[in-house]
């Protein structure tokens, strides 16, 4: 192979635009630098600096360069999602609302452990939820609450990341601002066509408007039991 050209930047936009195009999962930067030789090799910098500009390459295409927490992918953009999805019969995954739930409880309490989501919930998680979203890489277990029994801690994955399109979980929407998720579920639809899934907005609305109230009671009722305490 020829040494890489330093100072050519447009050669270096068109190896990582193909790469891009080419992999089935998002890249990172150090997974980018693989394509070529250490002593030819653009520095982090030069390579950020160069998917940016990419990014304003897409802006306003029906594609657009995003980046999420595994790194970075060329993904379909949002509005063109409808006709777009038409391209393949099998529909997206559908979940139920206690599965969405379980979910949402684990995002924003994590490391959670099973009981304590039940007594938010009121109701028992069923262990083919737990496992499902184990399966589906959305979860994981973080370890163990060091209490009699040691049950297991949950905590969502850099899958979980990727497939509603956050790079952190500083990203999601704080508990305050939970109520307003028209918006929100408007960023978090993707296509089958990407492996992400697309829950029922509605469904999701309500889920997540019902949690924010559930926990709000938790939070008080802690308040109320310090206060007897103290």
């Amino acid at each position: 192979m020829e040494p890489f050209p330093e100072m050519d930047a447009e050669l270096l936009k068109k190896i990582i635009e193909g790469a891009l195009f080419a992999s089935g999962q998002p890249l990172n930067i150090e997974q980018l630098g693989f394509l070529f030789d250490e002593a030819d090799r653009p520095d982090n910098a030069t390579m950020r600096a160069t998917l940016e500009s990419l990014m304003q390459d897409y802006a306003g295409r029906g594609i657009e360069l995003n980046e999420v927490a595994s790194g970075f992918r060329f993904q379909v953009r949002q509005e063109t999602g409808p006709w777009v999805s038409r391209l393949w019969e099998e529909k997206p995954s559908r979940y139920s609302r206690a599965l969405l739930e379980t979910l949402a409880l684990i995002a924003y309490r994590q490391p959670i452990t099973r009981s304590e989501i039940e007594e938010i919930r009121g109701v028992s998680v069923s262990s083919h939820i737990i496992k499902t979203l184990i399966e589906r890489e959305w979860i994981r277990v973080a370890g163990h609450r060091d209490v009699p029994g040691r049950p297991a801690l949950f905590a969502t994955t850099r899958e979980f990341l990727d497939s509603f399109n956050l790079k952190t979980l500083a990203e999601l929407p704080s508990l305050a601002e939970i109520r307003d998720l028209e918006k929100i579920n408007e960023e978090l639809e993707f296509l089958e066509a990407q492996e992400l899934v697309q829950p029922e907005a509605n469904q999701l609305a309500e889920v997540m408007a019902d949690l924010d109230a559930d926990i709000e009671r938790e939070d008080k009722d802690d308040n109320r039991k310090d206060e007897i305490f103290e």
